[in-house]
């Protein structure tokens, strides 16, 4: 067996207890492979032992690594799951599947401008603040509302949830009230706009997945645990 073949065997594992332990099933959870410098040859091993869905960071990264893969690794789908500066965002919508990491109404604007003659809607996710040492994100309830009353507004869009980091701390509590944050906000959201689905809860990374899973996640984005230690 590979390497991340092995490491998907143990992250599969750690999963399903942490779904056993919060009265949840596997099928609940979406597992995301954070490719962000990762070279090809590690994510097309990934996509051999089952990982469809990959998420990267950097815009000019993924459109150079991934150019002509989807010819090849068929049902591969690629989220921007950092932030998105407004001049990269006609070329992220090209090619991505999906940014999960929407942060500020003007990027709203933008991607509502470029997506306004699409067949089919862009997902989306609107991303929540929750930590101090993330400078991204919607950082109150009221600003979600307000973003997610402009999403609707463009019909190239589609608002399938929320996103956020918890801070990076071995402080099990602050994590879990981030998470629960999230949670808490996604409720109140659907309950405000209920004719739209609000599925989603992206949220756990390697080092806090577990508890994300405890607290409703339905992605996590896991990164070293899968493909080891990021090479820049």
């Amino acid at each position: 067996m590979t390497t991340i073949a092995i490491a998907m065997e143990r992250i599969e594992e750690r999963i399903q207890q942490a779904c056993s332990r919060s009265g949840r099933e596997r099928s609940e959870v979406r597992l995301m492979g954070v490719s962000k410098f990762q070279a090809l040859p590690k994510v097309e091993e990934a996509w051999n032992v089952g990982l469809r869905l990959f998420g990267e960071n950097r815009v000019q990264e993924a459109a150079e690594k991934f150019r002509g893969v989807k010819a090849r690794l068929p049902e591969i789908e690629l989220h921007l799951i950092g932030s998105l500066q407004r001049n990269k965002a006609k070329a992220a919508v090209s090619l991505f599947d999906a940014i999960d990491s929407v942060d500020r109404e003007t990027l709203i604007d933008e991607l509502g401008a470029l997506t306004n003659s699409r067949e089919t809607a862009l997902p989306v996710l609107l991303e929540l603040h929750t930590a101090e040492d993330s400078k991204t994100g919607f950082p109150t309830l009221d600003s979600l509302y307000h973003a997610a009353e402009k999403v609707y507004a463009y019909p190239g869009l589609a608002l399938s949830g929320l996103m956020t980091v918890a801070p990076f701390t071995s402080d099990e509590r602050l994590i879990r009230a981030a998470f629960r944050a999230l949670s808490g906000a996604r409720d109140k959201l659907a309950a405000r706009f209920p004719d739209y689905a609000w599925s989603c809860l992206s949220m756990g990374m390697s080092n806090d997945f577990e508890i994300a899973i405890e607290e409703g996640a339905t992605l996590i984005r896991i990164g070293t645990a899968l493909f080891g230690e990021r090479h820049t």
